[in-house]
């Protein structure tokens, strides 16, 4: 080790304790202004986006003169505090309007998204400039080992947190804990007040949202549970939006809830599976037209307990019931069991699997494939049904699925008229046309929307092209990114030239990554716990990497290239749909090794890359930098499909290689 890399003593667990504190904070405010703010709902990874160019620009200010990080704490509570103060609740009624504090009309979306990018980005470079300052304490493949394991640690706290569903006061208590740790005299916190300060403003934001009395923190939203009011409907909001109501079964009786079984032919729906049982309305009814027996599949723990305390039939007590708090695709990959009717209960989450990737918890329920596992689980003479409040060219689009994979038109059952441009309607489908009474089905428009599929899970996009309002945002995201990396960066962006292959690297790895979360998804479900899994299961992968190039003499850089271009043919040509086939074992076994050896074999190249650097702080935020264009072009998918994002990768890769073609000879002779 050189002498301008000599470490004092506690700086690796400080780095690993500052990385730890990057992580969590990111994932913190993911969380957060989901719950808040409802304009984010459909902007897929707006946050992640905001967290990543700060962090990059965090590193490139990591030489300068003048250290900021000192206010990182206020600045992040800051931004939570905005997000809380002007939040964002969609109010019901005719007119369908969206409110803000005190009930006063909310800022429009323009002035409040470009509000929480800016302040998310401050928060997080001021967070990520004292991770960078450690940084470059060390020889840079030991920082970026140190870096990973914190890393690490922060998805595990964070997991940890949401498996107990503690809410954001939990949070706060952790950020607070590590920023008075990452203190200069940590037992002494009054010599250092700002820091102090800021810790007990950041443990105070995260407060309020532990404090209204009928929110619960689940894994996937900020739960809110109303009074009953005087018709016995208790209405359910997540993340400010309204969900679901709990009714009693005389009023789902009347309502469009009871229509599919006015269709069945039998007088018992005998055997029920209910995806996206909720709060129980549906199990309760079931068990009213005199179920003999329903499996009630729900996702999110928190509103199915809701449901079990407060229902006023008591479904879930009911001995004919069981539970299954899982996703809905993948229970019906794994059980062998048939039905005589299958419901899909409303299952439109509103929200998404996480801050990265454009997948929401029920994508992947209503793609083609999905279907004919519904169709394949039916039994003999039995029913499937669905219902929502649906845009016309949603419901035209599951209509038509239902018609390709059964091969007849479903039952069409229209109702009322709901917010904005949706309709309430009903779909039931027998897997023969004489097993249901049915006198109006389905006619399909002049123009019908192709079915969703796997690779492209995106039932709620109109065609095969990005959103324009998309484009617009992400338009505006780049020109506002060239803008704060040129004025906060204390090194001239032409000290990145030499690292241009680095942020290639960054953008490629990204989207490997998007499609690893998007495909463990698919193959294992779209719950909180996997998803976890797989972002810890990449950083495994990452930290084996680095260990390797730490103590091995690697082949050449050309020979990695190669060998990372196999495994991503490899990742293209095994069709999913092929894994999916498989039991849960060597499905797993295949998933990995077809996930987790391109990622493996990329950050070999990246290690034997890195560890020669003459600037570790912006050779990594060019890195980071280079991510955050990766999570632009993730949006790509939309059109694409998500296999398509292998090319990319590849070619991401590929202009790495060139870029960083002057680097080979010397990565040969150093190994």
């Amino acid at each position: 080790m050189s002498a301008s890399h000599a470490i004092p003593t506690g700086s690796g667990r400080r780095l690993v304790l500052a990385s730890f504190t990057m992580l969590f904070a990111e994932l913190a405010l993911i969380r957060w202004v989901a719950a808040y703010q409802i304009y984010v709902a459909y902007f897929t990874n707006f946050v992640l986006l905001a967290s990543f160019l700060g962090i990059g620009v965090g590193f490139l200010r990591a030489g300068a003169r003048r250290d900021l990080s000192r206010y990182a704490p206020l600045a992040l509570a800051g931004a939570a505090g905005l997000v809380f103060a002007f939040r964002v609740v969609k109010v019901l009624g005719p007119d369908a309007d969206i409110e803000t504090i005190f009930g006063l009309p909310a800022p429009p979306i323009w002035i409040v998204l470009p509000v929480i990018f800016l302040s998310v980005v401050l928060s997080m470079a001021l967070v990520a400039e004292g991770v960078g300052r450690l940084f470059a304490r060390f020889e840079p493949l030991e920082a970026y080992r140190l870096d990973i394991a914190g890393s690490l640690l922060g998805i595990i706290a964070f997991s940890i947190l949401s498996f107990l569903q503690w809410g954001p006061i939990s949070w706060g208590l952790v950020l607070g804990a590590l920023f008075l740790a990452l203190s200069p005299e940590p037992l002494r916190p009054a010599s250092h007040p700002r820091r102090t300060l800021g810790a007990v403003v950041v443990i105070g934001v995260f407060a309020m949202g532990s404090l209204a009395s009928a929110d619960t923190w689940s894994p996937y939203y900020r739960v809110t549970v109303h009074a009953a009011d005087a018709s016995g409907r208790i209405p359910i909001r997540v993340n400010s939006l309204p969900h679901q109501s709990i009714l009693p079964v005389a009023t789902l009786q009347q309502e469009f809830y009871a229509l599919p079984y006015t269709h069945l032919q039998t007088a018992s729906p005998g055997r029920v599976l209910i995806v996206g049982a909720g709060s129980g309305n549906d199990v309760a009814l079931a068990l009213a037209q005199g179920a003999d027996h329903v499996d009630a599949v729900e996702i999110d723990p928190v509103i199915q307990e809701t449901g079990q305390r407060k229902h006023p039939a008591r479904p879930y007590s009911d001995p004919r019931v069981d539970v299954f708090v899982d996703d809905g695709r993948a229970f019906l990959e794994r059980t062998d069991r048939a039905y005589d009717l299958i419901l899909f209960a409303l299952p439109d989450s509103l929200t998404l699997v996480s801050g990265q990737g454009s997948l929401r918890l029920e994508s992947y329920l209503f793609t083609q494939e999905a279907m004919q596992t519904v169709r394949d689980h039916v039994a003999p003479g039995g029913a499937f049904a669905m219902y929502n409040y649906y845009r016309s060219f949603v419901f035209e689009r599951y209509a038509n699925t239902m018609r390709e994979v059964f091969g007849h038109e479903p039952c069409f059952d229209p109702g009322a008229r709901g917010l904005g441009p949706r309709r309430q309607a009903v779909l039931t489908i027998g897997r023969h046309p004489d097993d249901l009474a049915c006198s109006t089905p389905w006619e399909p428009a002049p123009s019908v929307p192709l079915p969703a599929t796997d690779d492209r899970p995106f039932p709620y996009v109109e065609g095969r092209v990005v959103p324009s309002l998309y484009l617009w945002w992400l338009g505006a995201i780049v020109l506002a990114s060239m803008i704060i990396v040129r004025k906060a960066a204390s090194a001239p962006l032409a000290a990145m030239r030499p690292y241009v292959d680095l942020f290639f690297m960054g953008a490629a790895f990204l989207l490997l990554e998007t499609k690893n979360v998007v495909q463990f998804a698919l193959l294992f479900g779209t719950t909180w716990f996997v998803n976890s899994l797989v972002f810890a299961g990449i950083l495994l992968a990452v930290l084996g990497a680095v260990e390797v190039a730490r103590r091995v003499r690697l082949p050449s850089p050309g020979v990695m290239y190669v060998a990372l271009l196999a495994c991503l043919i490899v990742a293209w040509v095994v069709p999913q749909a092929a894994l999916l086939q498989l039991s849960v074992a060597p499905r797993f076994a295949a998933a990995v090794a077809i996930a987790f050896a391109p990622v493996f074999l990329a950050n070999l190249i990246f290690a034997q890359r890195f560890r020669d650097v003459g600037s570790s702080t912006v050779a990594f935020g060019a890195n980071l930098l280079g991510a955050m264009l990766g999570g632009i072009l993730e949006y790509a998918a939309i059109a694409t499909g998500y296999r398509a994002l292998l090319g990319l990768v590849a070619g991401l890769y590929g202009l790495a290689f060139i870029a960083g073609r002057r680097h080979l000879h010397r990565a040969i002779v150093v190994a």
